[in-house]
C-alpha cells in the first residue's frame, strides 16, 4: 500500500483490496516463504515468462492500458535474483489472482523493502487474497534480514489511511509532492499524484493514539462545502497537536466534479506539508464517523 529509490506505486491498488488484510500483520510470527495455500490458491514466486506475462496483464487490468509506471518481466524477474518480491496468487486452473512486486535495497544505510505493487482481480476481491500476499513478501524479506518496509499510499485515500495506519501501524515518514507525475492511469486520474511514504515495522506495532475530542482543524470545511487553510504552523505555533481531514469517499469527491477534487489535493498539500515541515508527526488516523470526517492526527514531537 508505499518512494524516492526508486519511488513506488501505492500498494493497495485499489481501495476494496484494504479488506483483504489483516490486523495481526506485525504481530505475527514469520513463516516458510517458499509456497502457501489457502482458499484453493497457491501462493508462490513467479518462476516462468507465463507467470511474469500474467503479472503485466494484470497491472494493465487494474491500473488501465495507458499506464506508465507498468513493471516489465525482465525486472520483474531480475528483482528476484538480488532480494526483491515477486509472487502472485494462482487458482487451481494456474489463473492468476493477484500479485505482490517490490524491491529490497538499501536506503540510509538500512537494509528494507520496498513493496511498490499489489493487486487483486476485482472478480476474487474481499477473499484474503491481498492478505496472504502480503504476509507472503513479509516473510521473504524478513528471512533475509529485512526488518522495515516502505510503501507509498495517497493521503486521501481514507480506507487505506485506516488499514495501514491503525491496523498494520504503519506511519507515514514523509509526503512526497506529485510524486509520479501524470501516469495515464484511469485510477489516479488528472490529480497530481501526491503521496505519503509509509514505515512499517516488522518486527513490532506500532500503538494506536486514542483521541478524546477532536484536536484543532487545520482545514476545516468551509460554508460553500470546500476545505480551507485555516490554521498553518506560522499563525498557530506551538499547538501540540492538529488535526488534518480528508474526504470519507475520494471517489464521490471526483463524481462532484474535479474543483472539488483539487481543491482537496491542494488543501491537504498545504497544510500537511507546513505541519510536517514544522517537525510535526503523522501519529495516528481517526474515523469518527458522521458527521466528523475522517482526520489525521499530527503531534508535536517531546522536547
Amino acid at each position: 500500500m508505499a518512494a524516492p529509490d526508486p519511488v513506488a506505486r501505492e500498494v493497495l491498488a485499489l481501495a476494496q483490496v484494504v479488506t483483504d488484510l489483516v490486523a495481526c500483520f506485525p504481530n505475527c510470527p514469520p513463516r516458510s516463504a517458499e509456497s502457501e495455500s489457502t482458499n484453493r490458491l497457491l501462493i508462490r514466486d513467479l518462476t516462468s515468462l507465463q507467470d511474469y506475462s500474467a503479472c503485466v496483464a494484470l497491472q494493465e487490468a487494474t491500473w488501465g492500458q495507458g499506464f506508465s509506471e507498468r513493471v516489465p518481466t525482465a525486472i520483474l524477474r531480475v528483482s528476484q535474483m538480488i532480494g526483491g518480491v515477486a509472487a502472485g496468487a494462482f487458482d487451481d486452473d494456474g489463473r492468476m489472482a493477484g500479485f505482490v512486486f517490490g524491491l529490497t535495497g538499501v536506503r540510509g544505510g538500512e537494509l528494507v523493502h520496498w513493496s511498490d505493487m499489489l493487486a487483486v482481480r476485482r472478480d476474487q476481491q474481499r477473499q484474503g487474497i491481498g492478505e496472504q500476499l502480503k504476509r507472503y513478501q513479509r516473510d521473504k524479506v524478513m528471512a533475509i534480514g529485512v526488518q522495515a518496509m516502505l510503501w507509498t499510499f495517497d493521503p486521501l485515500q481514507a480506507g487505506n489511511a485506516h488499514f495501514n495506519i491503525n491496523r498494520l501501524g504503519a506511519l507515514p515518514a514523509e509526503y512526497i509532492v506529485d510524486i509520479y507525475g501524470l501516469t495515464g492511469s484511469t485510477l489516479h486520474g488528472p490529480l497530481p499524484t501526491d503521496r505519503f511514504v509509509v514505515r512499517w515495522e516488522l518486527m513490532g506495532s506500532t500503538a494506536r493514539v486514542e483521541m478524546r475530542g477532536t484536536p484543532p482543524l487545520a482545514n476545516p470545511v468551509g460554508p460553500d462545502g470546500m476545505p480551507t487553510t485555516a490554521l498553518l504552523p506560522s499563525l498557530s505555533p506551538g499547538l501540540p497537536v492538529v488535526a488534518v481531514q480528508v474526504p470519507s469517499d475520494m471517489s464521490v469527491v471526483h463524481q462532484m466534479g474535479r474543483s472539488l477534487a483539487m481543491r482537496w489535493r491542494l488543501g491537504v498539500r498545504e497544510v500537511m506539508t507546513a505541519w510536517l515541515g514544522a517537525g510535526y508527526r503523522v501519529t495516528g488516523f481517526v474515523q469518527a464517523g458522521a458527521p466528523v470526517l475522517p482526520y489525521y492526527v499530527l503531534e508535536r514531537p517531546a522536547p
